[in-house]
């Protein structure tokens, strides 16, 4: 077939998780070992496009500049402006226009700077992959793969598209930014049934996970917007933006000053003219009366103090793409939050180590490997317990994983698992295996469930063995306690399959590890090594919360904040960390169940206490609707493409800074820069504190205003002359006032801000109580300036 003749592969939704390997490469047109051509590649990245995702939620600079001026309160200035300038009155129309321009201006600086921080915390190296084209293997920029290209996967890569897997050695892939599971996949290239669940498509290895264990060979099935991950990115940019509270509540506020100070305008216009005044003169005073009503101070004063708020905000460890963010925070009633790198440290941690001759439980949290060994509530040293340095040596040696150290801190390299193992036996202090002599590996896999390398030590082998717990017992004959072997009893097997179920229900993933010495010479054959093992015990290791979590969903609950738990990982992990952190879900409803349930059914099942596991990104997007249809205000926290659709459909979206997607980052409101949960409640305080003093200063602002009214009002039914110029009064409202305004904007938060319940969704920013506070205030003011006028 000529090159000319070649046919493309549609951009069709096919089911390759469900095809034999012959028919995805029969499909694809491609082949396994020789791979696409150069001529053909080109020809396909015509057809389909770059392998990049469309970016979500960046705005060009004149949108952000633009946005800062759809504002009633702005409108109104302008008209003011436009009138003033009609009638001459070019000082007072110059004046305002330069406060609208200022304000814009500031407005403007904010934002454009949360977005330039974005882009910095962005990756700066292009990603690249290594492809099979021509028959030869090539390092070639990820933007350039195309359907039917065959990619190589190595311990440490990024998947670069979706690939339908073709060959596989020990593959495994971390697919907690995709799905929210926070165990590795071990990856199959068997087909699978076509009702398949996404997180159990094992086939197929995903756009944007990366390479745990292992190596394999895939073939390009979707590239760009085509992949799951472009499917997510697509949903996300179907939602919306909404407007914040705040921006409705002055909307509203701007609405009712303008229909105020037309009323007043016409009223007084109107009387002057009934009392014998001049038409053209009773408009001018008119005019004044329009530009008293209105705070002109108000826009200026509401985006300074927003900005500063920002400045707080970064220093609380919170980074704002939107200067009205941070007062819908003081608004949240709920916060949706995903589990894993959000409540959690994304790192597994070994934290109990089960020994024949008692439990050991380890300190510290995630690769970072500082922490100790605790026995019985004592602090002891590994070097005197022979039992747990054997168990420490053989996790660390049976094992492809390692650490390393960064300016962001210790990550590992490899299975995460694995990892957790690693930093284990560096807490004991026990040296980094650089290589083991002799080394013969039976390698891990979903049929074995175990793993086991054999070393060369002096004058004979030594075989180190790990592997799900039920599979290594059935291997041993013998246990190490304390310094010395015995026979394994039925007893011994008894309380080791008691512990590991333990362990199980308390949220944490089982590791059972064993050795076997052998002379020299012992046949290398794995069903003899792996037999007659010598059992070291079982190790619980699981994801720990963030150490500041607990403390944050206590101060929540505190302030009338309800956190759900949405998760992508298994319920009975979901569960354990729930309650680790203080959360007391009486139910785990998975994506099955929420698919079953009507909006009337999950709207009962969300007034319970209730958390959601084994969740897709639209049912995530689904909770969040319908709790914003309940009158909930909806903060959402996440770090994964999961994640995206449902930060940009919350009230707020909030996403994790460090280990968060370009996506998730995109659709969010708000980014973490320290990925911590906790900090999520101090902004909270920020933001309750920073509508507290709007309100202030708007109450002020307007007593002010009103003596204005008052005063010239009267004055004129009484027959006297203008008492305020509109210039006059323009000082007044933007530079006496204004200052005046700001120092309350940024007045500390009132004591106990945070022992109070959210305020209501509806309510004004004046209320009844402020509305007659402003007319006691405003008519003293008004009434005294005016006898000030008439007697002096």
């Amino acid at each position: 077939m000529t090159q000319k003749e070649t046919k493309l592969p549609e951009r069709t939704i096919t089911a390759w998780h469900n095809l034999e390997v012959p028919e995805v490469l029969n499909r694809l047109d491609t082949d396994q070992q020789t791979g696409l051509s150069a001529e053909e590649a080109t020809l396909r990245l015509h057809r389909f496009g770059a392998n990049a995702l469309q970016e979500t939620g960046k705005a060009a600079w004149y949108l952000i500049f633009g946005r800062q001026f759809v504002d009633t309160l702005i409108f109104i200035l302008l008209i003011a402006a436009v009138i003033a300038g009609t009638l001459g009155e070019w000082i007072d129309a110059i004046v305002i226009l330069v406060i609208v321009v200022l304000n814009g201006i500031l407005g403007f600086i904010q934002e454009w700077k949360a977005e330039t921080a974005i882009q910095a915390l962005k990756r700066m190296l292009e990603p690249k992959c290594n492809v099979v084209r021509d028959g030869t293997e090539q390092n070639i920029e990820a933007k350039h793969l195309v359907p039917g290209d065959i990619v190589v996967l190595k311990l440490g890569d990024r998947v670069p598209a979706d690939l339908r897997l073709l060959e596989i050695f020990n593959l495994k892939t971390d697919e907690s930014s995709l799905t929210g599971e926070s165990e590795s996949v071990t990856k199959g290239v068997e087909p699978l049934p076509l009702e398949t669940e996404l997180s159990e498509k094992i086939s197929i290895a995903w756009m944007g996970t990366s390479v745990s264990n292992g190596r394999g060979l895939g073939a390009v099935v979707a590239t760009g917007m085509e992949t799951e991950f472009g499917r997510i990115a697509r949903l996300t940019q179907s939602v919306g933006r909404e407007i914040t509270p705040l921006q409705r509540q002055l909307a509203v506020l701007g609405k009712q000053l303008g229909i105020i100070s037309v009323s007043i305008s016409v009223l007084v216009a109107v009387s002057g003219w009934l009392l014998g005044k001049p038409l053209f003169e009773m408009f001018l005073t008119g005019v004044a009366l329009a530009v008293a009503v209105v705070p002109e101070g108000l826009p200026a004063v509401v985006t300074i103090t927003l900005a500063l708020g920002v400045r707080a905000m970064v220093q609380r460890k919170a980074l704002l793409r939107r200067l009205q963010a941070s007062e819908t925070l003081g608004k949240v009633t709920v916060i949706c939050t995903d589990k894993t790198g959000t409540l959690t440290q994304n790192q597994m941690t070994v934290q109990k180590i089960w020994l024949p001759a008692g439990e050991v439980e380890v300190t510290g949290i995630g690769y970072d490997p500082a922490g100790h060994f605790r026995k019985g509530g004592e602090k002891i040293d590994p070097p005197q317990h022979g039992d747990l340095l054997a168990l420490l040596q053989t996790g660390l040696k049976c094992n492809n994983a390692s650490l390393i150290k960064s300016d962001r801190g210790w990550n590992e390299i490899g299975e995460p698992t694995e990892a957790a193992l690693v930093v284990a036996a560096y807490k004991a202090w026990i040296e980094p295996v650089e290589e083991l002599k002799g080394l013969v590996e039976f390698s891990f896999n979903s049929e074995r469930k175990r793993m086991t390398v054999v070393e060369t030590v002096d004058s004979s082998f030594i075989a180190h063995a790990k592997g799900a717990p039920e599979v290594i017992l059935e291997r041993c004959t013998r246990v190490l306690e304390n310094d010395g072997e015995r026979e394994l009893t039925q007893q011994d097997r008894k309380a080791a399959t008691d512990e590991m179920h333990r362990l199980a229900e308390n949220g944490l993933r089982t590791l059972a590890l064993a050795r076997r010495e052998l002379p020299l010479g012992f046949p290398l054959d794995e069903n003899q090594i792996e037999s007659e093992l010598t059992l070291l015990g079982i190790v619980g290791i699981m994801d720990p919360p963030h150490l500041e979590v607990p403390s944050a969903v206590k101060s929540a609950g505190t302030a009338g904040i309800r956190v759900i738990m949405i998760t992508g990982d298994n319920p009975n992990t979901a569960m354990s960390i729930a309650h680790k952190i203080g959360m007391s879900p009486k139910q785990a409803v998975t994506g099955k169940q929420l698919d079953e349930m009507n909006d009337g059914a999950l709207k009962q099942t969300l007034e319970q206490d209730v958390l959601f596991a084994r969740t897709t990104p639209e049912h995530k997007m689904r909770i969040v609707k319908i709790l914003q249809q309940m009158g909930e205000v909806v903060g959402m926290t996440g770090d994964g493409v999961n994640d995206a659709p449902a930060l940009k459909q919350a009230d707020i979206g909030i996403a994790m800074g460090v280990r968060g997607t370009d996506v998730a980052k995109g659709a969010s409101d708000m980014i973490l820069t320290n990925d911590n949960f906790a900090s999520i409640i101090n902004a909270v305080e920020e933001g309750r504190r920073e509508y507290d003093n709007i309100q202030k200063f708007v109450r002020y602002l307007m007593s002010s205003n009103t003596g204005e009214v008052v005063a010239i009002f009267i004055n004129i039914l009484l027959g006297g002359p203008l008492i305020l110029l509109p210039v006059q009064i323009l000082w007044m409202n933007l530079i006496t006032d204004g200052v005046t305004a700001l120092a309350l904007g940024m007045e500390p938060a009132e004591k106990g801000i945070m022992n109070q319940p959210p305020r209501q969704v509806k309510e004004p920013i004046l209320n009844r109580r402020s509305i007659i506070t402003i007319l006691a205030i405003g008519g003293y003011i008004g009434l005294a300036t005016l006898w000030l006028f008439q007697h002096y």
